[in-house]
């Protein structure tokens, strides 16, 4: 008899994660919440750390202020099959892409996976704008720093955050605010 999928991906190695989550059509908390416990149910997987949620002005998009976060994860799953569980999961969310950069019921972003480094058509990781954003920077300090050792966490974004000067006028800039934690169970 083989094992269930569960039993087989307890070999696995597991990998860290970091996971932008956005949105600025409907009720984006509940969505956001939602796509956690999705996260969290994935085969091989498991949420280590949320950012609290951010709320930013569009950049490079239309309509209302978005609501942002960063989840950390720990996944037996590749980089290219966490990517297709995340559209699932955006699918399943109403997410529709009528053109780029289009206002969002969620949008879930795989910024980087274990220091992994890939540029194709399909994935580029580390995500490539990431360093130029606010809304990822700001919440992806404030997880990294919840997570502990700096050094390995640096090594699972596979590169270092701006410091904490330059991310601050970035946030200034881009108009982003701490609105508090972002409340979801396991």
């Amino acid at each position: 008899m083989s094992p269930s999928l569960p039993e087989a991906l307890s070999a696995v190695p597991r990998h860290r994660a970091f996971i932008g989550l956005g949105g600025n059509l409907g009720d984006v908390q509940a969505r956001f919440r939602a796509a956690l416990a999705g996260l969290h149910g994935l085969p091989g997987t498991r949420v280590e750390a949320v950012s609290s949620l951010y709320s930013t002005r569009p950049v490079e998009s239309s309509g209302p202020d978005y609501l942002n976060a960063v989840a950390a994860l720990q996944s037996a799953l590749g980089p290219r099959e966490l990517l297709h569980a995340l559209q699932a999961l955006e699918l399943a969310h109403d997410r529709e892409r009528p053109y780029q950069n289009a206002p969002r019921t969620l949008d879930l972003d795989l910024l980087s996976y274990g220091g992994y480094r890939c540029h194709s058509a399909e994935l580029t990781l580390p995500h490539p704008r990431m360093m130029a954003r606010a809304f990822v920077l700001a919440p992806l300090a404030e997880v990294m720093s919840s997570l502990g050792a700096p050094s390995d966490v640096d090594a699972a974004v596979g590169q270092a955050l701006p410091d904490a000067a330059s991310r601050l006028a970035l946030a200034q800039s881009q108009g982003i605010e701490r609105l508090g934690p972002l409340d979801w169970a396991a």
